[in-house]
């Protein structure tokens, strides 16, 4: 008896066999159906032994209930207490099963499947699957025997008389057989269609690679011939009619539910194929328009039911277009894009408890040993399995995948796996999803031999696993390259020289053999530096072949690490900071200029480090920042020479930071998404190089009146004024400089004017002025590798036959009496950049009444205006230059477009306020705030001027050299149709070739629609 108020022993002997709710479970256990047998030892213990207790408990009781009398019960639990086998296996299902249990109490009878304990039972295949469903003859029955085969799959499994791989594969042949069961009943309920075709299944995905899941789609692919003498066309019909029957009978719920989907979407053209197509037609579309992630598919293909012949031969015809998939240009970033896409696509809330699609997941592991299969399975038909344990086995066989590594993947997989089995096999629903709640993971927990703390463990092993895959998946295709070129330990088979250069090919080197001796020169040896490049190399290899030049990525980091490779911070900065090394290997493989600006200053690679921005420590300075180190740098130097050439350091140093952060942005990383506002990328590079002028030729000019001309005499004012000038001195920035509108080839457009100070000669005065205009140029152009700044004039009163710098008395005399519309039009974007400001911006207020007319701009000013841009789409187009994609003077470019707001900013500037700014893009949108066009033309202008500047910024990057046309060199052309995001995410992509066409067309197509706009309101239609 009980004593009230405390538990019974049974009760805290539950507690301690690991049940949740003992009082339920005593309550069950004292029920009359196990009466003859709760006092047994055995029982308890072996309920105990499960993964859930409570719910095994709960199921015996049912499946007891639902025995035909007592005689089947007393057999039932006779046979339970005697025989351990089927103790073990019979509960150790109802406690890993809610669905099996609710089987067994459905077909009370099924328990007696599991008693047969034979060798030839413990690893069954599809001939004894098939003698298990023989007896089905209708989709009912087939579900019965079915679940029935399921039953003694699960029962090995649960109980480790199977391991994950055996148990996989026989539930790919417990597949093979229901599909060749229901094939056979849909053939005796149109026999007049089976005989007018041969139909062959061929599986594919998991069942066709030997290592299905519980609950998985099983992936399809039909093949058909008309037999002998049967007319083609209706033997397609009947075979699709008997292909659609069969996945029906699989697919469809009946009273006993479904048995899995069959799904045939991989076949060619997915679900908007026909169901079954012939031989030849399969064929002829895998060799047209098959895109890479078929061929990757088509690794697993495997004839099952039906025509196994059709099958075999339909496999022998397209195996030798599978092993040459990976010489399609753009393979392997092809694959990774599909995988990336995969992850992007997984809902948000769902990304962490994704065990199949997320990172660190099972397709990571499955992408990667089929990319290195595609790869070196053309040579190495060792290779060939569709199964992927067993293909991981030969890749590290063969040298392919560091053994090391292939044994953590294996572990990995084999615990991800077994965690997706238990999650499946609890309800028999298709689910990857981690389950959140405590009862759940508990069970999962205890099915895998997690007994300490059940929920704790698995969370710690999943994570561990996952992190496994995650850091190995990648470098799994990356890492042999530097074993191939590095001493390995004994025993260690390394990559061969063929296998390399194959594996760098298919990556989109064009030169392997310099690629290796890059590769032996920064990770051989045994020193430190050599060992944190073995780490590095392996990630950045893959991110130089997301460029559109993997060649030059690695070269130029070749480089930088020559420069600073015994620099204590450089190799530190790049392993333990995780932006910076990804923002290198972008910035080294975008083009030229970047890493030309780099290597005349290698520890600039410190501002890609992380930092506050989101893409490390990259984003313009601001122009105060800027000002105050150039002005201090000049302070410091002990002449002019040496000031500029600390000017130019600073220049240099944040040119190439403007540039990383253009590259990075427009390129993307793993952790932010490339930026999809490309006018806001084009207004970031504007105004970052327009301050970066401005503050360099603030920094020229203090140097230029400190020390005057080293090259002048002191009679003509060149030897210098300390800290103030006999006049006042203004620089005004002109045309895209003025705008704020710089690219990074841009020269910087400039009129200089003064005004002698109070009680200064006009002619001392104006001497001192023209000498420092002379030394700010001389300074500027002194011969250097970095990137020239020019200074141009020309737009100054009278033009090049005009004074370098006049007083702002000559200025408005000047402008009153000779002043051209010209001048008035390119007033427009005046802006004080240096200098004294109070000059400035009396110079401002001077010329405000020219650019902004009060009532507007006359008509025959307007046709003049007209006029001129007509003469100079004739005259200064460059011969031979294509007018459809001259960015500059082309159909549509920037000239069309800041010439049609320039004469709308000269006819409405005086009364609508927003138009009086500098910029293009700002006067745009305030033209179409004030209604002076519509919000379509608005927006087509603004689409190909940002266009148009994007191409600029494009071409110098990647050229090194400024241009206004698209590069004629292939690999230069891909190269500025990735910047702007042309082939960067797109997992069907073709190869560089089609990308640059559709970048072409684009650009033709966007800056059409722009000049038929700018034919209607500049030309009047």
């Amino acid at each position: 008896m009980t004593v009230p108020g405390r538990r019974s022993s049974t009760f805290t002997r539950l507690l301690r066999h690991g049940f949740t709710d003992p009082s339920a479970a005593e309550r069950l256990l004292e029920s009359v159906e196990l009466a003859p047998i709760k006092a047994d030892p055995v029982l308890l213990d072996a309920l105990g032994a499960t993964a859930d207790p409570d719910l095994a408990l709960l199921g015996l009781v049912r499946l007891v209930e639902a025995q035909d009398g007592s005689p089947a019960q007393r057999e039932l639990l006779d046979t339970l207490i005697a025989a351990k086998p089927l103790r073990d296996r019979l509960l150790g299902v109802l406690g890993a099963s809610a669905a099996l249990g609710d089987h067994l109490a459905r077909h009370p009878l099924d328990w007696q499947a599991l008693v047969t304990y034979e060798p030839r039972d413990l690893h069954p295949g599809v001939e004894e699957f098939e003698r298990g469903l023989a007896s089905a003859t209708d989709p009912v029955s087939l579900r019965v025997s079915y679940r029935r085969c399921l039953l003694s799959i699960a029962a090995r499994d649960v109980c480790g008389t199977t391991d994950l791989a055996q148990t996989a594969a026989e539930l790919a042949d417990l597949a093979t057989a229901t599909l060749r069961a229901a094939l056979a009943i849909a053939h005796a309920a149109a026999p007049d269609d089976a005989a007018q075709c041969r139909l062959a299944v061929v599986a594919m995905g998991k069942c066709g690679g030997h290592e299905l899941n519980y609950v998985s789609d099983v992936d399809v692919i039909f093949v058909g011939e008309a037999v002998e003498g049967a007319d083609e066309g209706k033997a397609m019909q009947a075979a699709s009619r008997l292909a659609s029957h069969l996945m029906r009978i699989c697919s469809e719920t009946t009273v006993e539910g479904s048995i899995w989907p069959v799904d045939a979407n991989l076949r060619p053209e997915g679900r908007n194929g026909p169901l079954v197509r012939t031989l030849s037609s399969h064929l002829a579309y895998y060799q047209r328009w098959a895109k890479t992630w078929e061929f990757q598919a088509l690794l697993k293909a495997r004839p099952v039911a039906g025509d196994i012949e059709l099958g075999d031969e339909y496999v022998a015809t397209l195996a030798p277009l599978v092993w040459h998939a990976a010489e399609r240009e753009n393979f392997v970033p092809d694959v990774q894009k599909m995988r990336r896409r995969v992850v992007e696509n997984i809902p948000v809330a769902e990304v962490e408890r994704e065990l199949k699609l997320g990172p660190g997941g099972l397709r990571d592991v499955e992408f990667a040993v089929q990319l290195l299969q595609l790869v070196h399975g053309r040579a190495d038909t060792s290779l060939r399995s569709g199964t992927t344990l067993d293909a991981l086995k030969a890749l590290a066989a063969g040298g392919y995948v560091g053994r090391a590594d292939a044994v953590q993947l294996d572990e990995a997989y084999r615990f991800l796996r077994s965690m997706e089995h238990r999650i499946q096999l609890y309800r028999l629903r298709r689910t990857h999803l981690v389950p959140e709640e405590d009862a759940d993971l508990r069970r999962i927990g205890r099915s895998l031999g997690l007994r300490a703390d059940p929920v704790v463990e698995l969370n710690r092993e999943w994570k561990r696993h996952a992190a496994v895959v995650r850091r190995l998946h990648e470098k799994l295709f990356y890492r042999p390259l530097l074993d191939a070129v590095a001493q390995l330990a004994p025993g260690e088979t390394r990559l061969s020289a063929d296998a390399a250069r194959e594996r760098l090919v298919a990556l989109g080197y064009a030169d392997p053999a310099a690629a290796l001796r890059h590769l032996e020169a920064l990770a051989s040896g045994v020193s430190r530096k050599a060992a944190i490049q073995r780490t590095l190399l392996p990630v950045l290899l893959g991110w130089f072949a997301d460029s559109a030049d993997p060649d030059a990525g690695l070269l130029n980091f070749r480089k930088v690490s020559d420069a600073l490779g015994k620099t204590p911070w450089y190799l530190r900065l790049l392993r333990d900071e995780g932006a910076a090394a990804e923002n290198l290997a972008r910035v080294l493989s975008a083009g030229r200029l970047a890493p030309d600006l780099l290597m005349r200053a290698p520890e600039a690679v410190a501002v890609l480090g992380d930092g506050d921005g989101g893409r490390g420590g990259l984003g313009p300075r601001p122009r105060a920042h800027l000002e105050q180190e150039i002005l201090s740098a000049v302070g410091r130097a002990a002449g002019g020479e040496q000031a500029i050439t600390a000017v130019r350091g600073v220049r240099r140093r944040e040119l190439f930071r403007t540039a990383a952060t253009d590259i990075v942005a427009s390129y993307g990383t793993e952790e932010h998404p490339a930026v999809t506002d490309q006018g806001a990328l084009v207004d970031l590079v504007g105004g970052a190089v327009s301050d970066l002028t401005a503050a360099t030729i603030a920094g020229a000019l203090r140097a230029a009146v400190r020390w005057g001309s080293s090259r002048s005499s002191e009679a003509e004012g060149g030897g210098g004024w300390g800290e103030t000038l006999p006049t006042r001195f203004a620089v005004i920035g002109m045309g895209r400089f003025g705008g704020h509108e710089l690219g990074y080839g841009s020269d910087a457009d400039v009129l200089f004017v003064h005004e002698p100070r109070d009680g200064v000669d006009e002619q001392e005065a104006s001497r001192a002025a023209n000498a420092v205009v002379s030394e700010m140029r001389r300074l500027l152009q002194m011969p250097s590798a970095d990137p020239p700044l020019l200074i141009d004039a020309d737009l100054r009163p009278e033009g090049k036959t005009g004074p370098l710098v006049r007083t702002l008395n000559s200025y408005e005399a000047y402008y009153r009496r000779w002043s051209l519309v010209w001048e008035s039009q390119a007033l427009l974007r005046a802006e004080v950049v240096a200098g004294d400001e109070d000059l400035g911006r009396r110079f401002i207020e001077l010329i405000d009444p020219l650019r902004y007319p009060a009532e507007g701009l006359g008509d025959d000013a307007a046709r003049e205006i007209r006029r001129l841009k007509a003469r100079m789409e004739s005259e200064r187009m460059p011969r031979g230059a294509d007018p459809t994609l001259h960015t500059k003077l082309g159909r549509g470019g920037l000239s069309d477009v800041e010439w049609t707001v320039q004469l709308i900013q000269l006819r409405h500037g005086w009364a609508e306020p927003g138009l009086r700014t500098t910029r293009t893009r700002e006067a745009l949108a305030a033209a179409c705030a004030a209604g002076l066009l519509g919000g379509e033309d608005a927006a087509i202008l603004d689409e190909a001027w940002v266009l148009a500047t994007r191409v600029r910024n494009a071409v110098m990057l990647v050229r090194g050299r400024a241009g206004d046309t698209f590069p004629s060199d292939g690999r230069e052309l891909a190269a500025v149709g990735r910047y702007l995001g042309y082939g960067a995410g797109d997992s069907r992509r073709q190869g560089a070739g089609s990308h640059s066409g559709d970048m072409l067309d684009d650009y033709r197509r966007i800056t059409r629609r722009a000049r038929a706009v700018v034919d209607e309101l500049f030309y009047g239609g």
